[in-house]
């Protein structure tokens, strides 16, 4: 009888080493890694509550390729900062659930002139609309992502005032050890300057890595998904065919977990 307790326990421990599970002992299978045919990515894209005109952008937008590079699952805490009219932020609150949170941040908005944001938050329980602005905003728990789309060329404007050094170290701050953070931004040509942000409404990646580097944070993967070969990167964002068509890199940075 010895013997083949013996036997057993050998076996269960070669199994286990063998990638087998023992009930109790061994730790349960991580969870699946997130993709665009994940069932909360699905449902964020088939959501009844999104606008015929958000429907119309996913063609170029590529969303459930682009929440799924973020990494939204269930739970996740998520700042869309410069959340415009909440395209994103609608996808983002489906995808991360009643038990997730997504916080819109927003410049502040007028009586006459409310931010587009506003009407769209009181639709979904788990958003939160802040309006003190791309800079100096706070958030009470710390976050598991922070994703910024085609505005943080903003930030160098001379008019909105911003410390692009000082937000980005703010930003590296409220995510959490491991948390990532994602850029989507129109690309200007190789080797551009920080002048033609305001001609043109481009940034150049290079830059953009360069900045956020500097604060600690560290380039982890590029998605080509909004890229386009077409764009000759000399023409403003908003002017004839490329308007909606630019060529946009999407990046992925991380703070590191120690």
């Amino acid at each position: 009888m010895r013997k083949w307790l013996g036997g057993l326990g050998l076996a269960l421990l070669i199994g286990a080493c063998a990638g087998g599970a023992i009930p109790g002992i061994m730790m349960s299978a991580p969870a699946p890694a997130i993709t665009a045919a994940s069932p909360n990515i699905l449902a964020a894209i088939a959501d009844p509550r999104r606008p015929d005109a958000d429907r119309q952008r996913d063609a170029l937008r590529h969303p459930a390729e682009i929440l799924a590079f973020t990494g939204a699952s269930e739970g996740m805490r998520i700042a869309d900062i410069g959340p415009g009219g909440g395209y994103y932020t609608r996808l983002f609150s489906v995808a991360v659930g009643e038990s997730g949170h997504v916080y819109g941040v927003d410049r502040p908005g007028t009586a006459e002139r409310p931010r587009a944001l506003a009407a769209v938050a009181p639709l979904y329980p788990n958003i939160t609309h802040l309006t003190q602005g791309y800079q100096g905003w706070t958030i009470a728990e710390p976050l598991d992502a922070i994703f910024i789309s085609q505005i943080y060329h903003d930030f160098y404007l001379p008019q909105l005032n911003i410390d692009v050094p000082r937000l980005n170290r703010e930003m590296f701050a409220a995510l959490k050890p491991g948390g990532v953070l994602v850029i989507i931004d129109h690309a200007a040509a190789v080797g551009s300057d920080i002048t033609v942000t305001d001609r043109l409404h481009r940034i150049a990646q290079a830059q953009v890595v360069i900045d956020l580097t500097a604060a600690g944070f560290v380039l982890e993967e590029e998605s080509q998904v909004l890229r386009n070969p077409a764009d000759d990167h000399a023409l403003r964002v908003f002017e004839g065919d490329i308007r909606g068509h630019t060529d946009q890199f999407v990046l992925r940075f991380r703070r590191p977990a120690n």
